[in-house]
């Protein structure tokens, strides 16, 4: 897989839960060691999911609040312009509240308005200029939601945020893979028995239905039970498979979830 850095491109993974994606870079990483790796909660030049996005004065008053491990917060800091962006689930402790507090600091489930996540994601993005990096649910996974759930903005004003972000990247050396899931309820069901606990009590599925419940969206519209989760989950799909139709083009390969090869994805990287 050496044409991922040879040829100097940046390969985002994209799809739904359970797709596969995690699989995907990991293989990747097995043929190339030299990728740099932006996985969920692992600081990224483009995404901040998982991460609490920080002023000076915030991150001064985090360290304070947390003096005990203030030295591990620091470890797991990245300075970005004036903004201090921590990777705090990466940071196991037993303070109580800690993950809790810092959550309040992400940009995303209505923490920032929709101007301000235009914002903070364009110039990040405008701004991106390196090569070699392979991401995972970078692009499309927690913007397409915050967008739906927590902004409720339409299909079309979400194909409209797509045109204007798409037009400030470095489309030069942007790849997208997307796992297609044919049967998101089956991929669903899978997902919730790996993710459980050592009693087999579910840990990932109801977790997602109170995120869906308690959403902006979701309590308008009364949604909460499996079902309006896989009913989500396949717009999602829809309208992320119509970004890459309307707007990202060529520079995309859809895969079935369950059934691609690694010769697609080298060839896909070659074009």
């Amino acid at each position: 897989m050496t044409n991922t850095t040879n040829r100097k491109t940046n390969l985002w993974i994209e799809g739904l839960q359970g797709a596969g994606k995690s699989t995907l870079l990991q293989e990747l990483v097995t043929m190339n060691s030299n990728l740099k790796v932006c996985r969920e909660g692992d600081f990224s030049p483009v995404e901040l999911a998982w991460c609490a996005w920080m002023d000076e004065e915030q991150y001064k008053a985090v360290l304070a609040r947390y003096e005990a491990i203030s030295e591990e917060i620091k470890q797991y800091t990245v300075r970005e312009g004036d903004r201090f962006i921590v990777m705090y689930t990466r940071i196991l402790t037993d303070i109580p509240g800690f993950h809790r507090d810092l959550e309040q600091y992400e940009i995303y489930n209505g923490r920032k308005s929709f101007a301000e996540i235009k914002e903070i994601v364009s110039s990040r993005y405008k701004a991106f200029r390196d090569t070699g990096y392979v991401f995972e649910c970078s692009f499309l996974q927690n913007l397409t939601e915050d967008l739906i759930l927590f902004h409720e903005k339409s299909d079309e004003e979400i194909l409209e945020f797509y045109r204007e972000l798409y037009a400030v990247l470095d489309k030069g050396n942007f790849r997208l893979v997307y796992l297609y899931s044919e049967n998101i309820e089956e991929n669903i069901r899978i997902i919730s028995k790996e993710r459980s606990d050592t009693d087999g009590t579910p840990l990932w599925l109801p977790m997602m239905l109170e995120y869906l419940k308690n959403s902006p969206f979701g309590m308008k519209h009364g949604l909460g039970c499996f079902e309006d989760l896989i009913a989500h989950l396949k717009h999602r799909q829809e309208l992320e498979l119509r970004i890459i139709q309307e707007i990202v083009g060529e520079r995309a390969v859809v895969l079935p979830s369950k059934k691609w090869t690694m010769d697609e994805i080298s060839r896909f990287l070659q074009l």
